[in-house]
């Protein structure tokens, strides 16, 4: 089934919304409240990209089963830590994903990343090891703030710091995705090649 393109605006709702909703039930509330919303707000935000555009990226559906899962375990055990070594968890798998697939010569960007840009072999190399060490990066830098900091200054990194931090980082990234563009033309004779290469 072809994806139809959200629109930029419900694109950034579906994926700063349930972080948002965690934010302000943790402020009114507690961490186990805005656990629970986050829970229910990700779960929504999944519905509403399915229902509008028929389809879920790679990224948010990995990072909704982590939330169930470790979310869950947070308000059972009524343990805090799970909830906050979620990001850990997310960060990490995405590194190992990432920088695994480099290892055996493969190049995971393109899924994980739903297929945004088309790039040359090279390129997807050249990004995929940075984003893998960039998740790494991240996931280090999130266990040292919940071990070491308040619960809500926590919050406010993942929300306030957390975003900024991979948005800017995205950015930088956008020299090397220039640089490698496939155009669709370039694209179409690109794969022509890689398929008599295969029959060959």
């Amino acid at each position: 089934m072809d994806k139809t393109q959200p629109h930029p605006m419900f694109k950034l709702a579906t994926e700063l919304g349930p972080l948002i909703v965690f934010f302000i039930a943790n402020a009114k509330f507690n961490l186990f409240v805005a656990t629970g919303a986050f829970m229910v707000a990700i779960v929504a935000a999944m519905i509403a990209s399915y229902v509008v555009v028929r389809h879920v990226p790679v990224m948010a559906v990995v990072t909704a089963v982590i939330v169930l899962v470790f979310g869950t375990l947070t308000l059972v055990l009524h343990d805090e830590t799970f909830i906050k070594v979620k990001p850990t968890m997310v960060y990490g798998l995405f590194a190992v994903v990432l920088g695994g697939g480099l290892l055996f010569g493969r190049s995971f960007m393109a899924i994980l990343f739903d297929q945004v840009f088309n790039l040359t072999p090279k390129g997807w190399r050249i990004l995929t090891m940075r984003w893998a060490l960039f998740f790494f990066a991240m996931a280090i830098l999130n266990e040292l703030i919940w071990r070491t900091q308040s619960t809500d200054f926590w919050v406010n990194f993942k929300v306030f710091g957390a975003i900024p931090i991979t948005m800017v980082f995205a950015m930088f990234q956008m020299p090397v995705i220039k640089r490698y563009h496939l155009e669709p033309a370039s694209l179409e004779a690109s794969e022509a090649e890689a398929g008599d290469v295969s029959k060959g």
